[in-house]
């Protein structure tokens, strides 16, 4: 049985920074796409960043690039987000989630976030002064 657990989330204020994790167990294979997904209240679910454990390929949503960092513990099997200069649009649940062919980490991750095969349960990030 496959679990993420999501863990990082709080309150900051704006300009500040947070660290997420995301702890996977019963992963099948060495070799997955994971990453970050939030839903804002009233919007649709974005992806946010992957990241896949084949190759290291990395992904960002333009809205977070140069501002967050994606980053993975092969070992632990845990994956991180680093959200630095943090603005109050980023408020938001965050969630973990992963599927088991890389290949489709790309498209899932920035498209069609429905096709991610394993979620967890979120985090909430509130961004406000």
């Amino acid at each position: 049985q496959v679990q993420l657990v999501e863990s990082g989330g709080g309150l900051v204020q704006p300009g500040g920074s947070l660290r997420l994790s995301c702890a996977a167990s019963g992963l099948t294979s060495i070799y997955y796409g994971i990453g970050w997904f939030r839903q804002a209240p009233g919007k649709e679910r974005e992806g946010v960043s992957c990241v896949s454990t084949s190759d290291g390929s990395t992904y960002y949503a333009d809205s977070v690039k140069g501002r967050f960092t994606i980053s993975r513990d092969n070992a632990k099997n845990a994956v991180y987000l680093q959200m630095n200069s943090l603005k109050p649009e980023d408020t938001a649940v965050y969630y973990c989630a992963a599927l088991l062919d890389p290949a489709l980490l790309q498209h899932r991750c920035m498209f069609w976030s429905d096709g991610m095969a394993y979620w967890g349960k979120g985090t909430r990030v509130t961004v406000s002064s």
